[in-house]
């Protein structure tokens, strides 16, 4: 090897430190990107998170088996708005069932068509 002729080691790491040169910003930006990304997107509300689902969904099912309920306890008591909280819990209690005419009363349920008996 002539004195005037980098090593091929030199010329590796010339060449590596040019690369990383080109690409540094590059791998930066895609960096900041996946970690950046997800969480704007999450306060922007583009994700929804497991447990926000499940309880929207849960919400939705109890105001369908409170409207239920609610029609239930009318064709047995035509003026519930006339009981008292007591009573309209437990006539709400006898119709928040899962399922229907069944032993386990759902809390959430019971709830909802009281409130639903009261107006």
């Amino acid at each position: 090897m002539s004195a005037g002729t980098p090593s091929a080691f030199a010329r590796f790491s010339e060449a590596a430190a040019t690369r990383w040169t080109t690409w540094k910003p590059v791998l930066l930006a895609l960096g900041v990107g996946l970690v950046a990304g997800p969480v704007i997107s999450g306060m922007v509300g583009f994700q929804i998170r497991t447990s926000t689902a499940q309880t929207l969904a849960h919400n939705g099912v109890v105001a369908q088996q409170a409207i239920y309920c609610d029609t239930q306890a009318r064709l047995e008591n035509a003026d519930p708005t006339a009981l008292d909280w007591s009573a309209r819990n437990t006539l709400a209690r006898r119709f928040a069932t899962l399922p229907p005419g069944g032993e386990r009363v759902d809390p959430d349920v019971a709830r909802a068509c009281a409130d639903r008996l009261a107006r």
